[in-house]
């Protein structure tokens, strides 16, 4: 069975009412299944660490001492085992967590939280390149639109292609549903490799061209 603890990435007020606002999927959906996530973890006796992420008072978005730099009430009303507070995107980066993890014989993180494609992204390569293993609540997480001098994507593209690639290698990606069932019957959700991913892309390309 895998020993787990469910990471809750920057549940900030930023990301829901403020100037980072998620687009996909639906804010108000991944704020109700993180919910759902945090209250399931108690029930399984799942450790729920909470991460908050700061910049300085100057910054346009997660200023410390703003209301939108607080964690929303979703997260702030539940019960934690134990905070993390950072400043960099992945949330092992000059903190505690992996100490913590070391120190509960954690050997799994789910990830919950915002952002996708940046903290929670880079919290999962980190998790595997330490040697943990990694689930990540697609419904339970999203994502917000870019535009920049490399192009531009919608947050359901960057949401869309970030789960496929960490499927691919990276973390079993499920629903909260999906999870909460893996929590009750112990089964292991399911994993993928890089070469399974990229034969039925292939494949399927290649029915599709006849």
């Amino acid at each position: 069975m895998p020993r787990r603890a469910l990471i809750v990435i920057d549940v900030q007020n930023e990301y829901v009412e403020g100037n980072l606002l998620i687009e996909y999927p639906d804010v108000n959906v991944s704020l109700a299944n993180i919910g759902r996530a945090m209250d399931a973890a108690e029930k399984h006796g799942v450790p729920v660490v909470v991460v908050q992420n700061f910049a300085p008072a100057t910054a346009p978005i997660f200023a410390r001492g703003s209301a939108m730099a607080e964690l929303h009430e979703t997260v702030a009303s539940r019960p934690r085992a134990h905070y993390v507070e950072k400043s960099l995107p992945s949330a092992f980066a000059g903190t505690d967590l992996a100490d913590w993890l070391a120190a509960h014989d954690i050997d799994t993180i789910v990830i919950a939280g915002y952002m996708t494609h940046n903290c929670d992204d880079s919290t999962v390569k980190h998790a595997v390149h330490a040697g943990l293993s990694v689930e990540f609540l697609a419904d339970a997480t999203g994502a917000v639109p870019y535009e920049n001098r490399a192009g531009k994507a919608s947050a359901e593209e960057i949401h869309r292609v970030f789960t496929v690639v960490m499927q691919s290698r990276f973390a079993a990606v499920l629903d909260t549903h999906e999870w909460i069932g893996a929590l009750e019957s112990g089964e292991p959700p399911a994993r993928d490799n890089i070469y399974a991913s990229n034969q039925r892309a292939r494949a399927a390309n290649s029915a599709a061209s006849r």
